[in-house]
C-alpha cells in the first residue's frame, strides 16, 4: 500500500517541499530510503522502527521503500523521522491518508516515541503559509518559533502516539499562539552601558554616528585604551529591530540550531565577536555540510573583529563580498546557497605589533618593516569599505579619577531612533533602511552639498588620495551627521566632520 506525507527541508535559509512516499509490499523484510538521503536520513529507519514499536503499534515485516521527492536534491538532517513513521502507519491503515493531507510535518523521533526538536522550523512554517497549508505539525520545543507565522496553525507534537490520536480525531490539540508584541519589550543590557566609559568623547561621538547610519567602523589605538569596551557597548545604542528584521535573523539562527529553548524570536540585534584564529569557512560560511558563518549570524546586528590585523589575510579578504552586497553566496558543484549577511562591521586594532606607535607615553619598539607588514594585513580594498576610522588614545588619569558622569546608552539610543526614523521616511519604498545602504543613485538624490562643501571634499581628495568609494562614504557619513542634527541639507561642518573620520587615509598616520 502507498501513503504520502508532506514534509519540508531547508536549503540555505529557505524551505522547500518534500513529499515523503512510503510503499509497503509483500516480500522479504527490508527498509530502503531513496531520494539522495545523507547518513542521518538513512539512519532514520532504526529510529522509526523502534519508535513505532515502543508506541504500541506493529511494525510491518514487509518490504518498505521510502522515497523523498524531489529526488535530485540531497536530503539532510533528522526531520524526516516523524513523516516516515506516519507514512508507515498510514500505509498500514492506522491513520487515514486524508488526515495527513492538510499538514506539513517534521520532527525527529527518539526510540521511545518522543518527538525531539529539529532545525529550521520557522522557515518551514513560512513555506507552509506560502503554499496554502492548513497548518504545520512540529516538535513541541519548535512550536514557539513556528507560531511567529500567524497565518497558519502550529500544532505541537509531543509523542508519536499522541499525534496519531490527534490525526485520528480521538483527541484535540490546540494550536500554539501568543502575542508577538510582548517579545519586543526592551530588555535592559546587564552590566553594559555607555555611562561606564570615562573620557573618549570623540570616540563615543564616532560610535553614535556609526550606529545612526549603520556605518562600518574601525578603532585604532594602544592596548588598554578601551576599544573592546566601547565596541561591546555599541549594541546598547542600536535601534530596536523591526518585525521583518527579527524574522530574517531568527531564520538564520533557526537553521543553525542556536535558538535558546522557548525562544520564539531573536528580538535583540546580534553581536558576534569571533576569535582571530577563525577560518574563512567559519567566518563566511561553508563546510562539508554548508552552514551560515559569523557574518550571517551577525545579520541585522554587529560583527566585531578585535585585533583585526591578527586575522589571516585570506580570511579578511572574504569579507569584501558580504560588506558590499549584504549577502554571501556559497557555491558547490551541485548547488549554490545564499545566506543573508547585512551586518555592521566594528573592528579594532593596534597601530603596530607592540601597540605603541605614536603613543606619547610609551616608546614603540617596532621597525618600519614590522609596522608596514603588520598594517598590510588589512588590504586597501577592505579598508576602503570601512566608513569611519577613529583613533582611540590612552585614557588620561584625570579622566579616570575625576571624569564627569557620562551619557547613558538610553539617551543616545533615543537620538539614534529619531535619526533612523528620518532615514526610513526618506528611503521609504526603496527596500533600504539606513544611510550606509544607499546606492550611488540615492547618494546623488539625497546627499547634495553646497560650493563650500565641494571645496572641502576636493581638498581632502587631493591631499589624501581618496578613492571614489571613499568619496561616496564621506557623503553618506555627512548625511547621517545632518540627520542626527535634524537638518534637511548637508552643511559644510557636516562634511568636515565626515572627512575627519577617514583618519587612516592621512599622511601623518602612514608608515
Amino acid at each position: 500500500m502507498l501513503a504520502k506525507v508532506l514534509s519540508s527541508a531547508v536549503l540555505g535559509v529557505d524551505a522547500y517541499m518534500v513529499e515523503v512516499e512510503v510503499d509497503i509490499k509483500r516480500g522479504l523484510p527490508s527498509f530502503q530510503t531513496v531520494g539522495l538521503p545523507e547518513t542521518a536520513v538513512k539512519e532514520s529507519k532504526d529510529r522509526v522502527k523502534s519508535a513505532v514499536g515502543n508506541s504500541g503499534y506493529n511494525f510491518p515485516d514487509d518490504r518498505i521503500t521510502v522515497n523523498l521527492a524531489p529526488a535530485d536534491i540531497k536530503k539532510e538532517g533528522t526531520a524526516f523521522d516523524l513523516p516516515i513513521a506516519l507514512g508507515i502507519l498510514a500505509a498500514t491503515g492506522i491513520i487515514s491518508q486524508e488526515a495527513l493531507s492538510d499538514y506539513l510535518i517534521l520532527g525527529e523521533l527518539s526510540l521511545d516515541g518522543r518527538v525531539k526538536p529539529v532545525k529550521g522550523s520557522l522557515s518551514v512554517a513560512l513555506a507552509a503559509r506560502d503554499a496554502g497549508f492548513r497548518g504545520v505539525i512540529v516538535p513541541e520545543k519548535n512550536a514557539p518559533e513556528a507560531a511567529i507565522v500567524k497565518e497558519i496553525g502550529v500544532f505541537p507534537a509531543v509523542t508519536l502516539g499522541a499525534l496519531v490520536d490527534f490525526l485520528s480525531a480521538r483527541c484535540s490539540v490546540e494550536p500554539v499562539s501568543f502575542d508577538v508584541n510582548t517579545l519586543f519589550e526592551q530588555m535592559p543590557w546587564r552590566d553594559l552601558d555607555f555611562s561606564d566609559v570615562k573620557g573618549q568623547e570623540h570616540v563615543k561621538r564616532a560610535l553614535e554616528v556609526a550606529a545612526a547610519g549603520a556605518h562600518n567602523l574601525i578603532m585604532v589605538g594602544p592596548p588598554g585604551a578601551g576599544k573592546t569596551m566601547l565596541a561591546k557597548r555599541i549594541a546598547t545604542i542600536l535601534p530596536q529591530m523591526t518585525f521583518q528584521e527579527a524574522i530574517e535573523t531568527t531564520r538564520v539562527y533557526s537553521v543553525v540550531g542556536l535558538l535558546r529553548e522557548k525562544q520564539a524570536l531573536v528580538t535583540r540585534r546580534p553581536f558576534r565577536s569571533p576569535h582571530h584564529t577563525i577560518s574563512d569557512a567559519g567566518l563566511i560560511g561553508g563546510g562539508h555540510v554548508p552552514r551560515p558563518g559569523e557574518v550571517s549570524l551577525a545579520h541585522n546586528g554587529v560583527l566585531f573583529l578585535d585585533e583585526l590585523a591578527e586575522f589571516k589575510k585570506n580570511v579578511l579578504e572574504v569579507l569584501r563580498q558580504p560588506m558590499e552586497d549584504g549577502e554571501v553566496t556559497i557555491a558547490r558543484a551541485l548547488s549554490s546557497i545564499t545566506y543573508p549577511a547585512n551586518f555592521m562591521l566594528v573592528a579594532a586594532m593596534n597601530p603596530c605589533p607592540c601597540g605603541y606607535f605614536s603613543d606619547p607615553n610609551h616608546e614603540c619598539t617596532c621597525s618600519y618593516t614590522h609596522i608596514h607588514r603588520y598594517r598590510s594585513k588589512v588590504s586597501g580594498p577592505l579598508m576602503d569599505r570601512i566608513d569611519i576610522h577613529v583613533d582611540v588614545p590612552a585614557v588620561q588619569y584625570k579622566d579616570l579619577i575625576h571624569g564627569n558622569s557620562a551619557e547613558g546608552s538610553d539617551k543616545i539610543r533615543q537620538r539614534i531612533n529619531r535619526c533612523r526614523a528620518i532615514q526610513a521616511s526618506r528611503l521609504k519604498g526603496t527596500h533600504i533602511f539606513c544611510n550606509a545602504q544607499m546606492t550611488n543613485r540615492h547618494i546623488k538624490r539625497h546627499c547634495g552639498i553646497d560650493k563650500q562643501g565641494e571645496d572641502l571634499l576636493e581638498t581632502a581628495i587631493n591631499k589624501l588620495g581618496l578613492s571614489a568609494r571613499a568619496f561616496n562614504r564621506i557623503l553618506k557619513i555627512a548625511r547621517t551627521i545632518a540627520d542626527l542634527e535634524d537638518v534637511s541639507h548637508i552643511q559644510p561642518q557636516h562634511v568636515s566632520e565626515a572627512i575627519q573620520y577617514r583618519s587612516l587615509d592621512r599622511d601623518n598616520l602612514s608608515v
